[in-house]
């Protein structure tokens, strides 16, 4: 979970010289290692550069590595390479499906220490799930030995959309008695009331978009645009263009599920013909039950592929021709180099369905060099996601001299 390169230079934005926070970015991203590098890729003196990395040694935040290569082309001793710190904090993040949620502990480089997984329905609504979540993370910071002392934020992803700023969901259509309310503040005291800590930050996100940033930062680093699409109860698409998040104007960017395509059957949102309404595994699933064969989500569904089920796999394969019909449209207006299939339809025969009616309509040029796969990290993609999100958001430059000002350091 590395840091993104920024734009730290010579100087930073506005003029003015890169203070502590642009140093601690230049060496997570690995442009700049060792002193001497930091003092070239910044422009500022050895005693500039001394004072601002002696207050992320204090913070807890850097510490020293091995002897890197010899800076000077005159020879010497071996310059000390520094290294981002990542054990002076833990992150905790969470990922709430319609019936399912998981959670776990993460280092701030994203291993997960530990992890829980169970049934956790929306449909109770927040005060309830989130109050139970809370009891979740203090159990996870016990079995993973940790306390809550050391947690430096918590991150959590949502199968609606999100407004980044304020961290409410907007007119969820799967999740009812969730619109507008205050995610942030009760996850926040939650955690506070399991654990007897202080607040810590919260970030929301779409579920689909925490995702696609795990995959992309994990599995496709070099990847410039990258689309997951989740096929689950509903159907929700992530997209990293940049390496940062795509959300749109209000965070509605990626919802897919609810492009009409010509059917008549009713969605969950309140209209019909949406795609969500006849390619989700929850659509799959009714079918299945009105043919006899019990199932009733989109986790029954996936059981009867990991089964061999023929008539889940045609179904599936069917739902996969629908999306990718859809997708050849995403794929040629985005132009991604990679497109991630995830969720609980993402195997064989869903992910042959797409290809089918993605190469079939998608512009050529659009695909030639357009990688289709399915997703590498699972059901943990929107944990390794959540974690990445809180880092970048209490590392990034500014927030850091922010944290150095407040610990008086």
């Amino acid at each position: 979970m590395t840091g993104r390169p920024g734009r730290a230079g010579k100087t930073s934005k506005g003029g003015s010289q890169a203070g502590a926070g642009d140093l601690l970015q230049l060496v997570r991203s690995g442009r700049a290692v060792t002193r001497g590098a930091l003092q070239q890729a910044t422009g500022l003196s050895r005693a500039t550069v001394g004072q601002r990395l002696d207050r992320l040694f204090r913070a807890g935040w850097l510490r020293e590595g091995a002897g890197g290569p010899v800076d000077s082309p005159l020879g010497g001793r071996p310059a000390i390479t520094l290294e981002f710190d990542d054990s002076h904090a833990v992150v905790l993040a969470a990922d709430l499906d319609t019936r399912h949620a998981r959670a776990a502990v993460l280092t701030l480089t994203g291993e997960i220490l530990a992890e829980h997984s169970g049934t956790l329905v929306v449909e109770d609504g927040p005060d309830a799930v989130l109050g139970e979540l809370g009891r979740w993370f203090a159990e996870l910071l016990e079995k993973a030995g940790h306390h809550a002392a050391e947690v430096c934020g918590i991150g959590l992803g949502v199968p609606g959309p999100v407004d980044r700023e304020t961290g409410r969901v907007v007119q969820p259509p799967i999740m009812p008695g969730w619109d507008g309310y205050d995610i942030r503040a009760r996850l926040s005291r939650a955690f506070t009331e399991h654990t007897g800590a202080r607040t810590v930050p919260v970030l929301v996100d779409n579920d689909a978009n925490l995702m696609a940033y795990g995959e992309q930062r994990t599995g496709h680093p070099d990847c410039t645009a990258l689309v997951l699409v989740k096929v689950s109860t509903g159907i929700g698409a992530g997209v990293v263009v940049g390496g940062s998040i795509y959300r749109g104007a209000d965070g509605g960017a990626g919802d897919i599920g609810h492009i009409r395509v010509g059917a008549d059957a009713l969605c969950r949102c309140g209209s019909h013909g949406c795609l969500a309404a006849v390619a989700s595994g929850g659509a799959v699933a009714r079918r299945l039950a009105e043919s006899g064969v019990p199932a009733a989500s989109g986790s029954d569904v996936r059981d009867l592929l990991a089964a061999g089920h023929p008539e889940a796999a045609a179904l599936a394969r069917e739902a996969g021709r629908r999306v990718g019909d859809v997708l050849a449209t995403v794929v040629t207006l985005l132009n991604p180099g990679v497109l991630v299939i995830a969720g609980d339809l993402a195997g064989t025969p869903f992910l042959t369905g797409v290809r089918e009616l993605l190469y079939q309509r998608a512009l050529p040029r659009s695909t030639a060099h357009l990688d289709v796969v399915t997703s590498r990290l699972g059901e943990r993609a929107a944990l390794i996601g959540a974690g990445a999100l809180v880092v970048e958001y209490l590392y990034a430059p500014a927030r850091v001299e922010e944290r150095l000002v407040a610990m008086g350091v």
